[in-house]
């Protein structure tokens, strides 16, 4: 609970140095928040591809189950001789997390090869778990489907957009424009 003094609810006080009037200290925060607010109206983001956002959902999902499978190594102490089981969690924990960096990643294209390897990663986790093996194959082959058609994807979308860029007008349009009227193939 403060304590309100007569110097926290005065209004905008000149200031004689430069003659205008300077906001009380409790207006700077609203206008502060209000031009931050406005900032972030006007900012435009950044396209996504199809192969940035499919890669991303795909490896966003499989994060959490390869954490879960780092348990199921834990848990059947499935590791070999002389590495303590907990490693289980800390690897499955490592490999998450980097899926999950690198699903903010995806638009360089080293990221796409940096899933790849991780795609691998966890199918050798079937040699401490055979049944990793099979989220290895369901998700390897959702981040195929992700990196290979999301590019196919991307690529008729720039085609495309090319073409509508490059477009001649609608006849509509070049009847209207100044450069095909009769007046302007006179010289008048």
């Amino acid at each position: 609970m403060g304590v309100v003094s007569d110097a926290d609810a005065t209004p905008a006080v000149p200031d004689e140095s430069q003659g205008t009037a300077e906001p009380a200290a409790e207006a700077r925060p609203v206008q502060q928040h209000r031009q931050h607010r406005q900032h972030r109206q006007h900012r435009q983001h950044r396209q996504r591809g199809a192969a940035e956002s499919l890669g991303a959902i795909v490896l966003g999902f499989e994060s959490i189950v390869v954490f879960l499978a780092g348990l199921v190594v834990y848990g059947l102490k499935a590791t070999p001789a002389g590495i303590e089981p907990w490693w289980g969690i800390v690897g499955g924990a490592v490999v998450a997390l980097l899926m999950i960096l690198l699903s903010g990643l995806l638009r360089y294209r080293w990221a796409i090869a940096a899933g790849w390897v991780l795609q691998a990663l966890v199918a050798l986790a079937a040699f401490f778990v055979p049944a990793i093996l099979i989220i290895a194959l369901i998700f390897g082959g959702m981040w195929a489907y992700a990196t290979i058609k999301g590019a196919s994807l991307d690529r008729r979308n720039a085609r495309l957009a090319r073409e509508a860029s490059s477009a001649p007008e609608s006849p509509a349009e070049a009847a209207e424009s100044p450069a095909s009227s009769p007046e302007s193939s006179n010289g008048v």
